[in-house]
């Protein structure tokens, strides 16, 4: 029986950081950890949207995933996202995931050519060949992958027994009931995890039977993921329902901005607790000149929520 509890909670997705000029900063990357360990967060998943995967090299990829692991230390569940454009690649920051340590490896599957199941298939069961020690985790972003996790292609990679979840960041929730009951099937009650990736939905991901999050505005406002996560867990959904209106409102007001969104969130986290995590990778735009407003909004409507947060 697999142990799905390193899984259940609040799992920031990591964002990439940068030096001045553009290179992955290390120390960035040590600092982000420590910041996240402090906020009490389960986990962190490493090198998937948020980290900006696509448009770093598999060796960039390596130096971020070993910077994080010199600061978790077993204090936190690492998930490193290895997927490439290309299985050579993809294997080789499997094998270097293995032997980092990490809890889990995660992947999306190949984008621009659209694969039959059994290549999708071929491909993630040679990632998690090359980390045959390591639990394997099936990323689902349709709208940014192009293809979709459909059920034959979950029951085909559910004969691998180290795929142990699904990410599930498609936007209807069903999925997430669906993804669960399939593999509650095939590995039991408590050996198998589906993790809600739409931050917009937090609170109805785990009502229809996530087992935590794993989401892109954690890091800039974990306390009020984990609240929400906490009172779900008590029952007090109106509560719940109450933060989640009020995150949602933050990401909206963040979107708002002509720069990326995790452009924003980065300096969100400069301005609030020093963090120079630099900027985001070309093609993704930075910030403009008119984004200040909506950077300085942002703080005040997190800083109001996070105390509304505490006194729930």
């Amino acid at each position: 029986m697999k142990d799905i509890t390193k899984y259940q909670g609040v799992i920031p997705a990591f964002y990439a950081c940068y030096d001045k000029e553009g290179n992955i900063s290390t120390d960035g990357v040590r600092a982000l950890t420590r910041h996240l360990i402090a906020k009490g967060v389960k986990g962190v998943y490493v090198g998937g949207s948020s980290g900006e995967c696509i448009y770093q090299h598999p060796d960039e990829r390596k130096a971020v995933l070993e910077a994080v692991m010199s600061e978790a230390k077993g204090k936190l569940t690492v998930i490193a996202h290895v997927a490439c454009n290309n299985t050579a690649d993809s294997v080789a920051l499997a094998a270097h995931a293995e032997a980092c340590g990490v809890d889990a490896i995660a992947a999306i599957p190949p984008i621009y050519f659209h694969l039959p199941v059994h290549a999708i298939a071929d491909y993630w069961n040679a990632m998690s060949a090359a980390a045959p020690h390591t639990e394997f985790v099936i990323y689902n972003i349709p709208q940014l992958a192009g293809t979709a996790l459909t059920m034959p292609l979950l029951d085909e990679m559910l004969k691998n027994p180290n795929v142990i979840a699904v990410k599930n960041s498609s936007m209807p929730t069903q999925d997430i009931q669906m993804f669960k009951d399939e593999g509650i099937r095939a590995r039991g009650e408590d050996g198998f995890a589906v993790f809600n990736g739409p931050d917009e939905q937090f609170v109805c991901g785990l009502a229809m039977g996530a087992d935590g999050g794993i989401g892109g505005t954690y890091a800039v406002m974990p306390e009020l993921y984990l609240k929400m996560y906490a009172l779900m867990g008590r029952g007090e959904t109106a509560r719940a329902r109450e933060l989640q209106y009020e995150a949602d409102r933050i990401i909206y007001k963040m979107c708002e901005a002509h720069g990326n969104l995790y452009a924003v969130q980065k300096e969100i986290l400069k301005r609030m607790y020093g963090l120079d995590l630099g900027g985001v990778r070309a093609p993704l735009p930075n910030l403009a000149a008119g984004d200040e407003p909506v950077v300085l909004e942002s703080i005040a409507m997190i800083e109001a929520a996070v105390k509304k947060a505490a006194a729930l």
